[in-house]
């Protein structure tokens, strides 16, 4: 702390987005008053991010703003994000919104001791003024100094307009084009703006992904990893990696898990509310079926259930529950219960995650079932997916949603083992395994772990019905689980192994 000043101690003002995530990572915005710039690569979205900083600007806080563009015309601008939902001419008729085209010809500009932004700084007080601006964009600065090559030149001036922008207490937001070794073209605006921001647009596996980072922000603490963001329907959003929390409250709830005899193992009541389930098991052992009978069970009781298919078709789930009784079809015409479907590899794993929590938003359910999770491998990282299901999780918690998530243990891989490594954020943890017995193919169930609440430590025989999943009496096959007289096979032994292991 510096002695005799006044303003030790005090935080830097910021200036809110309204762009959802960004005001999160940096600690509520934009420094107010003070230039920020922001570079990346063509088609990474910066005329996006600076516009949407204006607009919010105006719709959301009040204050009005003005856009000055070197490269694209009022029209041009505003036919792009007319489709966000932005109406750019409403806002210009209101007097909220100066729109300023400067249409700069490189070859029109002579590079002489001369050269100067009055003219521009002219233009800009004009625009602030008819409005009362607040808010200042500039897009591109490469368009306004791009017929410069006199690097002394070029200097000064850049210096100049981000000194008179501070002077102004312009809260302005600059984008500029990636350089080859720098961050921008020129190489100094990097150094005069107060934030520095970049954006990436990266393609690998035939996936795309739009990451933000934040280089720079003086007189501030802000998040300083990657962060994905999209670019969709509603406008930008960023989904900050670090924003998982472990505020939630755990409720003392129960829910059913939609079949008698698992309830029972689960103390007679199943799940917690609230909490998160996972179900593991080779191809065939009834994952889903489960999971349908969780999310049939809370819609007749008129819950709200989501449920998110990573696998098969809406239509395809709807057939094959109803072979074993649940009549997945009559809670969605009821409205209680919504399917869906999408293929992993359609979109990267931010847009899964960004459409998975607009959904949640929407539709506010209590209930939420994804199908299979492991299927997300093919669209991207083992690493990846853990950090999508680690901030999924926390959104669901966060909101008292009961989630259940099932997930394909593959062959060659322990039973009790997950390929996705994500069995340590989940509350319970059901793993259903098959094994041949005297010719016979059967079905076992068992609980590994269920935080917070005594559970049975049995392995049950159970089978699919016409009426639903089954569970067997423990004792019922106790002696079909070991070889019969040397004619059982190996596997038979495995899920007593499985169980016992369980218990210690």
């Amino acid at each position: 702390m510096k002695r005799g000043s006044s303003n030790a101690g005090v935080p830097l003002a910021k200036t809110p987005t309204g762009v959802p995530g960004f005001d999160d990572i940096t600690g509520g915005g934009l420094p107010t008053g003070r230039p920020t710039l922001v570079c990346g690569g063509a088609g990474s979205g910066k005329t996006l991010l600076g516009m949407s900083v204006i607009l919010n600007g105006i719709l959301k806080f009040g204050e009005p703003g003005v856009i000055m563009t070197f490269e694209e015309t009022a029209e041009e601008l505003a036919q792009n994000v007319r489709s966000l939902g932005f109406d750019v001419d409403d806002l210009v008729v209101q007097k909220k919104l100066a729109i300023d085209y400067v249409h700069v010809d490189r070859s029109e500009i002579e590079e002489t001791g001369e050269y100067d932004l009055e003219a521009l700084f002219v233009r800009i007080e004009h625009a602030v003024a008819s409005v009362g601006a607040r808010r200042l964009m500039l897009d591109t600065i490469e368009s306004l100094f791009g017929g410069l090559s006199n690097d002394s030149i070029l200097r000064a001036e850049l210096r100049r307009l981000f000194r008179w922008l501070k002077e102004r207490k312009l809260t302005t937001i600059i984008t500029g084009e990636r350089g080859a070794n720098t961050l921008t073209r020129h190489g100094l605006e990097e150094y005069v703006s107060d934030a520095v921001i970049v954006l990436d647009h990266r393609v690998q596996e035939q996936i795309s992904t739009r990451r933000l980072r934040i280089v720079k922000y003086r007189g501030s603490a802000h998040g300083t990893n990657e962060y994905p963001f999209l670019i969709g329907a509603d406008g930008i959003a960023v989904e900050p990696v670090t924003a998982v929390g472990l505020q939630h409250k755990a409720s003392r709830q129960r829910i059913s898990t939609g079949v008698r005899e698992l309830d029972q193992m689960l103390g007679g009541k199943g799940y917690f509310v609230g909490s998160s389930i996972l179900i593991t098991g080779t191809s065939g052992t009834g994952k889903t079926s489960l999971a349908a009978h969780f999310a049939e069970a809370a819609a007749r009781r008129g819950q709200r259930c989501l449920y998110f298919i990573f696998e098969e078709s809406a239509s395809q789930i709807t057939r094959n529950m109803g072979s074993i009784g649940i009549d997945v079809d009559a809670q969605i015409r009821a409205g209680r219960l919504r399917l869906h479907a999408a293929r992993p590899t359609h979109f990267g794993l931010e847009e899964h995650l960004a459409a998975m929590r607009r959904l949640i938003e929407e539709y506010r359910p209590e209930v939420v079932v994804i199908d299979p999770l492991s299927n997300l491998l093919s669209a991207g990282e083992l690493r990846e997916v853990n950090v999508m299901l680690l901030r999924l999780v926390d959104l669901l918690k966060s909101r008292g949603v009961t989630a259940l998530f099932t997930t394909l243990t593959p062959s060659g891989v322990a039973e009790e083992q997950t390929e996705l490594g994500v069995s340590s954020l989940m509350d319970t943890w059901v793993l259903l395994s098959t094994s041949e017995v005297d010719g016979e193919r059967r079905r076992y169930l068992s609980i590994l772990k269920s935080r917070g609440m005594a559970h049975s430590q049995q392995l049950r025989e159970y089978t699919l019905t016409s009426s639903g999943v089954r569970l067997l009496d423990f004792q019922h096959r106790a002696s079909s689980l070991a070889p019969a007289s040397g004619n059982g096979t190996a596997s038979g032994t495995a899920p007593l192994a499985a169980a016992r292991r369980a218990r210690r």
